[in-house]
């Protein structure tokens, strides 16, 4: 809850409401500094191989360092902000994050980098799993929770295109050690003015929900399950390794819901998922983000692969997408959603996006970036309309004593859906290249008939993510007798659903 005081201004007044503002700030900040480096990283990867001498295979632990234990923490770190106190969560994790990012761009051996980048994807885990909880709990008015949430979709949504850029820059002007320096100027102001401008609150201790068995089960269940995920394309997904250790994951996922069933302090209530939006707008952002997968890494390789663009050349051909997703996010969206209704102005945007895929799936080998490639990232505008209307009914079920637990769980989903878009994807397009270069394709034919694949199986999986949102979404829910009063005083649960 929040320490409140007598001078404290009142929540209508113009210093409370630029008080929120400035945190809104912060933690948008804080977040495109940490999306930013998921992406600005994949740039520098050659320069980084090439100095460190690091091997091909070991040279993936550079990204799945971070991602293993960024995602396999978010769902306790979530939780672990509403029992101590999410401003405490939050400034932790920027402060593990930063200090990580120092000791990546000092690293002179690969063992040295990897550790960082794990310390980093621990550090993102505990500032993103609560960043949006404090968001729901600081603007509790509709309208103005709306235009926070379009805010911070918009930093996820541009900090992608934004970090290939960025880091295409500053390995080819400076070196890769930069790509990790930049954020700590960025870093310590977030942490200076964080400080003063986040809410205090205390949590509800660690006795409300101090399971830390379940803890164990589901960190340990995520982090290896992940673990298996991103190795797939290495073993294959029939292989008795990936079959092994993904058997074993799902058993210990199973094992701690059974638990959260019946333990009297359970990490995560189960009582979340009755929230039929709630639980609606997590299956979809599982599909959607894997199926986007396609379009954020896959087009990418094809720029660079097939149409010999550059590290630089290609980020600045992805900037439209960014520009129009930005447009979208920032401009409309918190007026469609409010107007229209947040199911509504989701399936609109999931329908663009099957259309940014489904032309994806003709692009010829000898592609003009005017007539193939832009229309395509003019119409990366559904994101910025699905985005924020996702979040909104992500978070719709969340209260001040569950907001941690909602935002974790919306962030894992979404590494999730990350993770298995990487696996599935890239394996198809790896295999339909390698059977077509077999049958005696070019280089550049056979990459790109691999590329088509995988758009046209990111298209199947939003055409099922659009009919998850039509049908689950479709009724308005009732509040059951056993869910807690305040989740039916929240305005945002009422008005997302």
């Amino acid at each position: 809850m929040f320490a409140a005081s007598d001078s404290a201004p009142s929540p209508a007044s113009p210093a409370a409401l630029r008080s929120r503002r400035l945190a809104l700030g912060v933690i948008a900040t804080g977040m495109l500094m940490i999306i930013l480096d998921g992406s600005i990283v994949t740039v520098a990867m050659p320069a980084i191989q090439n100095d460190l001498g690091f091997t091909s295979a070991g040279l993936s632990w550079v990204v799945n360092a971070y991602l293993i234990a960024f995602g396999s923490l978010l769902l306790l770190a979530g939780r672990l902000g509403d029992l101590i106190g999410r401003r405490r969560m939050f400034l932790a994790g920027t402060a593990v994050f930063t200090a990580a990012s120092l000791l990546a761009g000092v690293a002179t051996s690969p063992a040295v980098l990897i550790a960082a980048r794990f310390l980093q994807g621990i550090g993102s885990a505990m500032a993103s799993a609560v960043s949006l909880g404090i968001l729901v709990t600081l603007f509790t008015e509709p309208k103005e929770r709306a235009r926070a949430i379009a805010v911070f979709s918009f930093t996820g949504a541009a900090g992608a295109s934004i970090g290939q850029v960025l880091g295409g820059v500053l390995t080819d002007a400076l070196n890769w050690h930069w790509i990790f320096f930049i954020n700590l100027p960025i870093g310590i102001a977030v942490l200076a003015i964080a400080v003063h401008v986040l809410p205090g609150d205390v949590g509800l201790g660690l006795k409300a929900g101090a399971d830390v068995f379940g803890a164990v089960l589901v960190t340990a269940g995520l982090m290896l399950g992940i673990y298996t995920v991103v190795k797939v394309e290495e073993y294959g997904w029939t292989s008795g390794r990936t079959l092994g250790f993904g058997t074993l994951a799902a058993v210990l996922l199973a094992a701690f819901l059974a638990r959260q069933a019946t333990a009297k302090n359970p990490l995560m209530p189960l009582r979340i998922f009755r929230s039929r939006s709630v639980s609606a707008a997590n299956l979809v952002q599982i599909l959607m983000v894997a199926a986007l997968f396609s379009f954020q890494i896959l087009v990418a390789l094809y720029l660079q692969k097939v149409l010999g663009y550059g590290a630089a050349e290609t980020g600045l051909a992805m900037l439209p997408a960014a520009a129009v997703i930005g447009a979208v996010s920032l401009g409309v969206s918190a007026r469609l959603n409010a107007r229209f209704g947040e199911r509504t102005i989701l399936l609109a945007g999931i329908a663009l996006l099957i259309g940014v895929l489904a032309l994806l799936t003709r692009l010829p080998v000898q592609a003009s970036y005017a007539v193939d490639l832009l229309p395509v990232m003019l119409l990366a505008a559904g994101f910025g309309l699905a985005l924020p209307a996702l979040t909104t009914l992500g978070m719709s079920g969340a209260n001040e004593e569950n907001a941690g637990l909602a935002s974790g769980l919306f962030n894992t989903t979404q590494q999730i859906g990350m993770a298995l878009g990487v696996a599935v994807l890239s394996t198809l397009a790896a295999s339909r290249t390698e059977s077509l270069a077999a049958g005696g394709r070019t280089t550049a034919e056979a990459l790109t008939g691999g590329y088509r694949l995988a758009f046209a199986a990111g298209a199947g999986l939003l055409v099922i993510a659009f009919a998850v949102a039509f049908t689950m979404l479709r009724r308005p829910e009732r509040q059951t007798a056993e869910e807690p009063a305040a989740d039916t005083q929240d305005p945002a649960h009422a008005a997302a659903v």
